[in-house]
């Protein structure tokens, strides 16, 4: 039996972890599937999940409408190996040893559907592209 790679894990993080790191998560689960070990928290988490990002996802059929936002903590920093800062700044601490990406993307909060879709697909995309680099499908 071939020895099977580690699991690769990421953290997503956002100030209020209510709309672009949920919805990075929620791509990543959802195409990646137990191949990575996804987390999702903000630096100051919001009371809910932004009701944009919920609809934005489940026109495409992925459902967050039970996720909660988390707050950021070290442990989770931590326990994974990469970390995607969307707009936190400086709250996220720093490791050695980790791989942070920091993603500009728009801010969903306060934003309508329309607004929030290229959001969405834009996430989508930086996912995949993930995806093919931390654990892509092994070729036989």
């Amino acid at each position: 039996m071939p020895d099977t790679p580690p699991q690769p894990s990421v953290l997503f993080v956002c100030v209020h972890n209510a709309g672009r790191s949920q919805m990075a998560a929620a791509f990543l689960t959802h195409l990646a599937g137990d191949r990575v070990q996804v987390r999702s928290a903000g630096s100051a988490p919001a009371d809910t999940v932004n009701p944009a990002a919920v609809e934005a996802l489940a026109e495409i059929g992925i459902d967050i409408s039970a996720e909660v936002p988390k707050v950021l903590t070290v442990e989770a920093v931590q326990a994974s190996d990469v970390v995607i800062t969307m707009g936190c700044g400086d709250t996220c601490p720093v490791f050695p040893g980790k791989r942070y990406l920091d993603w500009q993307l728009p801010d969903p909060a306060g934003q309508g559907i329309a607004a929030v879709r290229p959001t969405r697909d834009e996430i989508e995309q930086r996912v995949r592209a993930l995806i093919d680099d931390i654990a892509p499908i092994a070729r036989t």
